[in-house]
């Protein structure tokens, strides 16, 4: 079992309350499930409200799951961008590998939820964290769990503290020029194997790195970074294999959601190649954006948006604002600010307004965002042309800092419908 279903469904039954931002107070003290058979529409929650398209988020799981398993690759998404229970049972359910996280709290809500195959996409020197990886995998042999070294140091703290029996599969990180972790060279990262074959506790499992902090655009220069990275990779795991450091199989793991086309180009053919000394080899794309994917960053970057893709990601996520003030006539304020949206990758976009499909002047635009509002632009506009309480829909960019504004968020089967209706609510864990 990937995932503990029962653990995941029973969701349904905790209580709504005020704690859960945008909900109306109709559905206090009453279970999600019984909320949800009440059939409630969109429009009978409060605003701001951030909102997940069901058909979006289906469509996204199969074209990702479909093209890893068509370029030979596979899936083991990164869980931090939604910290959603709900979503990773989906993505395990198309045939997900495993689940990426970033922080062994991250682990633990997985393991909550019986996340059976995780990869720490990080090094894990903490203690505490290390002897509880320690006591699950003692308590559940079906645990498979990894995580990355990029020091000599790294190596020999873990070593240290681990006790007993424990051992841990540890993957070499290899990292780039102005990138963020990993060793910065090839014959660093040999060290560091060579630490971790020293090593009483940890075991060689592979080579990974992320490519994504090397280059924020396609640019001619940006995919020649990429592109010298992932090979450098690729070096490294053929390298470590034929010096006999792998006593078992070997994971080859890079990716986000940028660039996960080069990766495929660069690596996959690393999958169990008959020159890698005979080593079984897995390689493993780790994107994670991709369930979500957005009206932004990822819409601009992704090989998989369109029109790079006949068969386009979706965003599946959405921000809905009321006007609550028209102080000019070219700028309205509308009730969703910073601590509702994300911002990081680019400021919301406005699309049309609720029930009015096409009524903004292409011009307008969100200019900034203070905590609790946003500046909505609108050119050549009236103080009438867009009235106090009328609802906005926004585009967004970056679902991993959108999802982490919210406890719960309702997912509506259509995003584009006149009325849309609320037909799941997923639990976030940040």
């Amino acid at each position: 079992m990937a995932i503990d279903e029962k653990a995941v469904a029973a969701l349904a039954d905790r209580t709504l309350g005020p704690e859960h931002k945008g909900l109306p107070p109709a559905a206090w003290g009453r279970t999600v499930r019984d909320f949800l058979d009440s059939a409630p529409h969109l429009d009978e929650f409060e605003t701001p409200i951030l909102t997940v398209d069901r058909a979006a988020v289906a469509a996204n799981v199969a074209v990702m799951a479909d093209w890893a398993a068509a370029v030979g690759v596979r899936l083991a998404p990164h869980g931090k961008t939604t910290m959603a229970p709900q979503l990773w049972a989906q993505q395990l359910a198309a045939g997900s590998w495993g689940i990426t996280f970033a922080t062994v709290w991250q682990v633990q809500v997985a393991r909550s939820f019986g996340v059976a195959r995780i990869v720490l996409a990080n090094s894990l020197v903490d203690p505490v964290g290390l002897r509880w990886v320690a006591m699950e995998s003692a308590r559940d042999p079906e645990f498979e769990f990894c995580c990355w070294v990029d020091s000599v140091e790294t190596v020999a703290l873990m070593d240290a503290h681990l006790t007993g029996d424990a051992r841990i599969r540890v993957i070499v990180e290899l990292g780039g020029p102005h990138g963020r972790t990993g060793a910065r060279t090839v014959e660093q990262a040999h060290a560091i194997a060579e630490a971790v074959g020293r090593a009483e506790r940890l075991t060689l499992a592979g080579v990974g790195g992320y490519e994504g902090a090397l280059a924020h655009d396609r640019g001619p220069d940006g995919i020649t970074a990429v592109r010298h990275y992932l090979h450098e990779i690729a070096r490294l795991h053929r390298e470590l294999a034929a010096a006999g450091r792998y006593r078992a199989g070997a994971i080859v793991t890079a990716g986000g959601s940028a660039f996960p086309d080069l990766v495929v180009e660069c690596l996959a053919e690393l999958a169990d190649e008959p020159g890698a000394q005979g080593v079984p080899t897995t390689v493993v794309l780790r994107s994670g954006a991709y369930i979500i994917h957005d009206d932004g960053f990822y819409a601009g970057i992704s090989p998989l948006a369109a029109p790079r893709s006949e068969r386009p990601l979706r965003s599946a996520m959405h921000g809905w604002a009321r006007t609550v003030s028209r102080p000019e006539a070219e700028l309205a304020l509308l009730d969703a600010g910073r601590r509702d949206l994300p911002f990081d990758a680019g400021l919301p976009v406005p699309q049309f307004v609720a029930g009015q499909e096409g009524s903004l002047n292409s011009a307008a635009h969100v200019s900034a965002l203070n905590d609790q509002h946003a500046f909505l632009r609108l050119p050549g506009a009236a103080v009438g042309d867009l009235p106090v309480g009328s609802v906005v829909r926004l585009g967004l960019s970056h679902p991993c800092t959108a999802f982490d504004k919210w406890r719960l968020i309702p997912v509506v089967d259509n995003a584009d419908a006149e009325r849309p209706r609320v037909v799941d609510l997923v639990h976030t864990f940040f």
